[in-house]
Order: C-alpha cells, then structure tokens, then sequence
C-alpha cells in the first residue's frame, strides 16, 4: 500500500516512474495532495493494483487508456479534478470494477456503453461533467447497481424504458438534465430505491402510482412546479396556502410539501386511484351513468359552495374544470389545482359561470372547445336551444345506455342538470345563482330521481 492521501507533494506532479512498482502495489491513495499535471501512462504497468484514489487534485490532460490494463482493478476513484476528454473505452476492460467515480471533471462525449458489461460494477458515479447524449441501454445490464449518479450533465433524450432492471438500485440522482418524456413505469419495480431525483429537467406526463407509496401503504401523488414557467411558483404559495387553511371532504388534501428556494418546489397530496372526471367522461375505457355524474356534481358544488360561504373571506377557484375534479377509490370528487382569488380581486360569480359549464360538459360529454363549436356558437348556446326542442338530443348517450324503463326518469334528471347549468351561467353575474342556491336545487333533483327510479322499478314488479 502507498498513501499520501492529505500531503502536499513536492514537484506536485506523479511521476513516470511510479510504474516500476508494478509487482508490490495494491493499493494507491494520494487524494487532496494538491498534484498536478496529467496521470502517466506508466500507471498502466500496476497490474496488481486493487484501489487507487487520486481525488479532490488538480490532474488535467485525459484519462490514460493504458487503465484499461488494470485488470485487478476493483475502485477508480479520479473526481475533483481538471480531467478532459471522453471516458476510454478501455475501461470496460476491468472485469472486477465495482466503483467507478468521476464527479466533478470535465470529460464530455458519450457515456461508453460499454460500460453495461461491468456487470462488477456497484456505483457508478459521473455527476458534474459534460456528457451528452441518452443514457446507453446497455447500463441496464447491471443488475447488482447500487448508485447511480448522472446529474448536472448534458444528458438528453428518455429514461432507459426497462429501468426496473436496477432491481437493487438505492440511490439514482438524474438531476440537472435535459431528461424528457415520461417517468417509466418500471420505476416501481425499484423496492430498494431510498433517494431518486429527477429536478431540472424536461419530464412530463404522470408520476406512476406506485412510486414512493409509503412504507405504511399509504400512497400519494407529487405535484412538481417546474421553475421557468410563468407565475408557476406563486401558483405553488396559492396552492399551498388555500389547502392548507381549509378543511372539506370535497378538496384534495396535502400530505407534505417540499422545495429548495432556487428550482424546485412540490407538492405531496392524497392519491385519487380514479383519475380525473375528465379521463371518465372522454376515455373510451370508462363511462359511469346519471347517478354517479349527479354525485360528482353536488360533490364540486359543495366543494365550492364551502370555499365561497364557509370561510371569513371567500376563496375564489378560478380554474375549475374537469381535470382538475379527481375522483377517489369510492368516486368521491375532491377538488385540486387551484388558481386561487379573494372577493373583490375576483368574483365568486365567476367561479359559478365555470361550474356551469361544467355541469354542462358532464351531461352532453361535449367540450366546450369542440369543433362543432365556432364562431359566436358556444356550448351554452348549443344546450339553451337543444333543451328547448321536442328532440332535445343533448344529452350523452352513454349516460342512458342500458338504464331500461328508467330512460324517461334519467333523461329529466339530465335536462334538470342542464337547466341549473344555465342558470350559473346568466350573462349579468348578478342574475346567476350562488353555490348555496346550487347545491340545494342539486339535491333536490337527485332526490327526485331516486323517488321517480323507484317508481318506475315498483311498476315493473306487477
């Protein structure tokens, strides 16, 4: 063993002749001894070499691919240095490498795929340099890897689609990026995973359900604020200031939220298993009938009714459409993205216009920027004078379909719905109803066709 590991070295290079102990040398430390210069070629002549660690120096010039002959090489540890250049190819030579870290270089190019036939390797560790490029597929071969760190690279492109194959995976940092598409879904088969970053970066789409369920089962969906967009961390304040100050069943609840000050903010909320109204009412996989769209709705209505009258100042949703209305395990609606304002900055009128349309979407499954809409047509134009017709063919199929001889009750029941819609949406806001109001006439439909369904079920026994 050599060791110069925290010594200032005189000369402050290494020198050439440190090959000539290629037959004693196991192991080499000589981190933060201030050397400088390249790494020899020469170093390539310690066969018998095990470990060396040459970080936190100031080494410049390439890495030697003369390392590719150390082949009892099990840690290479080169981070905090000056290094340039790419990875050698060379390296995948080291049959028995389990740690490879060079955090904190200024190595550029591609990540060698070659790598992925280390099947020795336990951490592999490349933060902080300029590689460019995806990441190779062929890093998913490593079965046995316990750390992953690519962050603050140029790293671009998707996630390797079979990332589960990192079975025992702790830590994955791919921070710093320019990650896009989706999280794959085989993130979840990562059991072992303790620390997985993906801030600053281009991911879109759906955090699959599974990930970070918690240890008691409980799970929990992630809202992320992506820093650039406009006003998105005020929205984060808003968000985290109405629900935290309000208590209803019908308003989706925080669990936590986290944030760095600088790029990152989340938001940790209760998981909805059904998804938004919006994947119901336009997914061909789903359709739920009259009853279930009466309970979302007096659901919404609450919701609102309770931020618009339950609070000394009334809160204002400003954003309500159907994607934000999710629906839990028992399709119990709970409210959520809200864009959030107080009385006398904006109205609650407001508010009530959108839940209009909403109710209306619900019934005719036609949103309101359909093609079939244009002009000074508008989907409250298209209800207002469907309704009034002997045809009145605007209600959405799907919500009659195999009702029977309770046709006749759901088709008022939808009409009535259609009718309070209406009223939200009055062109003078003081002419339209408030949530109150609605959420009374709500009720009293939906008792109505609960009394008129068992009527018409009492007539088919005889």
């Amino acid at each position: 063993m050599l060791g110069f590991d925290g010594n200032t070295l005189i000369g402050g290079k290494l020198p050439s002749l440190i090959g000539n102990l290629s037959g004693s040398l196991v192991v080499f430390f000589a981190y933060i001894c201030n050397i400088r210069g390249s790494i020899p070629i020469e170093i390539g002549n310690l066969s018998r070499l095990i470990n060396i660690d040459l970080s936190q120096n100031k080494l410049t010039g390439t890495i030697p691919p003369s390392i590719g002959g150390l082949e009892e090489l099990q840690s290479l540890l080169l981070s905090y240095n000056n290094l340039e250049g790419s990875i050698p190819s060379e390296l995948c030579h080291l049959n028995k490498l389990a740690y490879l870290d060079l955090t904190s270089n200024k190595l550029s190019g591609l990540i060698p795929a070659c790598l992925g036939d280390l099947f020795s390797l336990r951490n592999l560790v490349l933060g902080s340099n300029m590689f460019s490029s995806s990441i190779p597929s062929t890093l998913t071969r490593l079965g046995d890897l316990l750390i992953l760190n690519l962050s603050s690279n140029s790293l671009r492109g998707p996630l390797p689609i079979d990332i589960g194959k990192w079975k025992v995976v702790t830590s994955m940092d791919l921070s710093n990026n320019y990650f896009s598409s989706d999280i794959p879904t085989g993130i979840a088969d990562l059991k072992d995973l303790t620390q997985f970053s993906l801030s600053n970066n281009l991911i879109s789409g759906f955090i699959p359900e599974s990930l970070g369920t918690l240890s008691d089962g409980m799970a929990f969906a992630v809202k992320v604020f992506r820093l650039g967009a406009e006003g998105t961390f005020k929205s984060f304040d808003v968000e985290c200031e109405v629900l935290r100050n309000t208590r209803h069943r019908n308003l989706i609840k925080i669990i936590s939220s986290c944030s760095n000050d600088l790029d990152f903010k989340a938001l940790v909320l209760e998981f909805m298993p059904n998804g938004s109204l919006d994947k119901w009412l336009y997914s061909d996989d789903h359709s739920f009938y009259i009853l279930q769209r009466m309970n979302i709705m007096i659901d919404v209505a609450s919701a609102l009714e309770y931020l618009h009258h339950g609070n000394s100042t009334p809160i204002v949703h400003c954003d309500l459409k159907p994607s934000n209305v999710l629906l839990d395990g028992d399709m119990v609606e709970h409210l959520s993205d809200f864009e959030y304002g107080t009385k006398g900055i904006v109205s609650t009128k407001g508010d009530v216009y959108s839940f209009g349309i909403l109710m209306m979407e619900t019934i005719t499954r036609k949103k309101p920027t359909d093609e079939m809409f244009g002009g000074e047509r508008s989907l409250k134009d298209w209800v207002k004078e469907s309704i009034s017709s002997p045809l009145n063919q605007v209600v959405d199929t799907d919500l009659l379909r195999n009702v029977g001889r309770e046709r006749s009750a759901a088709n008022n029941c939808a009409l009535s719905l259609l009718q309070v819609g209406l009223e939200c949406t009055a062109e003078l806001p003081g002419e339209r109803l408030d949530m109150k109001e609605v959420v009374t006439k709500l009720k009293k439909i939906k008792a109505k066709l609960i009394k008129d369904t068992e009527r018409v079920r009492q007539r088919g026994r005889f």
